[in-house]
């Protein structure tokens, strides 16, 4: 049994489809653990602010299972896979840790460097697991967290019950 983290980010109807998202990997994985939501900036283009959040849960799938699960769950949301990679998006779920895998093979890309290089996601993953080591700095995510340049991408928790 793998534990596996997926972050979760939606700038289009957030809470509506981060509603679907959780929904869905909680119908296809079983009991999902979550972090706080947060509020952040789109990054890369001008748009809505994003919600995200990353959840964690227990399975025997594999990681391309579990891409493709993702996937299946991108095309529920509507999302458009036409567009440009810097875009709003109704549901953006990315696999970012499969135990202490390392693979970059696509789709399979894990530890997903997103971990590492956004706030949204390294935020919530430090909460959701502070003790988590990274397989490939051998640090922890609450390391990492301390030593993150927190100002470059600043968060709100958001209340949101899911």
């Amino acid at each position: 049994m793998a534990t596996v983290y997926v972050g979760l980010g939606s700038n289009i109807d957030p809470e509506k489809n981060l509603r679907l998202g959780l929904r869905e990997l909680r119908d296809r994985f079983g009991e999902l653990q979550t972090s706080a939501v947060y509020r952040s900036k789109a990054i890369g283009f001008e748009g809505d602010d994003f919600l995200n959040l990353v959840v964690s849960f227990e399975s025997h799938s594999s990681p391309l299972e579990i891409c493709d699960a993702i996937e299946l769950i991108h095309n529920l949301s509507g999302r458009d896979r036409d567009g440009g990679k810097w875009e709003s998006r109704p549901l953006d779920i990315d696999l970012l840790l499969y135990n202490d895998l390392v693979v970059d093979e696509r789709p399979v890309c894990v530890p997903r460097r997103d971990v590492l290089e956004y706030s949204f996601v390294l935020r919530p993953l430090a909460e959701l697991a502070p003790d988590l080591v990274h397989p490939v700095t051998g640090r922890t995510m609450q390391e990492h967290w301390r030593n993150f340049d927190q100002a470059s991408h600043p968060l709100g928790i958001v209340d949101v019950i899911f």
